[in-house]
């Protein structure tokens, strides 16, 4: 079962299906360190992530296992990041949220605002009961992006990621449709 990819407006932004024009811009936001300092997995070295990203993006709309948007900015339609909504489970009635953003988008309300277009698409559009998101625990700025979404924080996975080395712990929110709803 396929799952067209959703072109979505909101008050600011405008959600899409990714093009092979966003490449630039995609790479330069997976490549830098800062943004994915709490990212699991490393920065982008190497271009060819573009197209294996973009690939992805077309495979989880066949395959109807989610959609993933390029956000930009409806006013001079700047890339700024991206939302994901994955792991669609038709039988759980499940399914992921994620989302990065540019460091210069940081601060304006763009990850909540994206998030809430892509979580009211998918409620409205499947038979959801549940999304879940995660969070590195030492991103607070993340954390409290999920909160104002409506998730509750449900948990710790302890040591969950390892990066460069690096070990991590990662909170587990979910959101139901009943406190979607509400």
């Amino acid at each position: 079962m396929t799952l067209p990819t959703p072109v979505l407006e909101t008050e600011r932004l405008t959600l899409r299906p990714f093009t092979p024009a966003d490449g630039d811009d995609l790479f330069a936001l997976q490549s830098d360190a800062f943004v994915l300092r709490y990212w699991d997995s490393p920065p982008w070295r190497d271009r060819s992530r573009v197209d294996n990203f973009l690939d992805r993006c077309r495979r989880m709309a066949e395959e109807g296992s989610g959609a993933r948007v390029a956000v930009e900015r409806s006013a001079d339609r700047t890339f700024i990041g991206w939302c994901t909504f994955n792991d669609w489970d038709p039988g759980f009635r499940s399914a992921s949220l994620g989302y990065c953003f540019t460091q210069a988008s940081w601060g304006h309300g763009y990850a909540t605002e994206a998030g809430r277009a892509l979580l009211g698409w998918a409620y409205d559009a499947l038979d959801l009961n549940r999304v879940q998101a995660e969070a590195d625990t030492r991103n607070a700025a993340s954390a409290r992006v999920l909160e104002k979404l409506g998730f509750v924080r449900e948990g710790t996975l302890r040591e969950d990621c390892v990066v460069d080395g690096v070990v991590s712990d990662s909170w587990v929110y979910g959101l139901l449709r009943r406190d979607w709803a509400a």
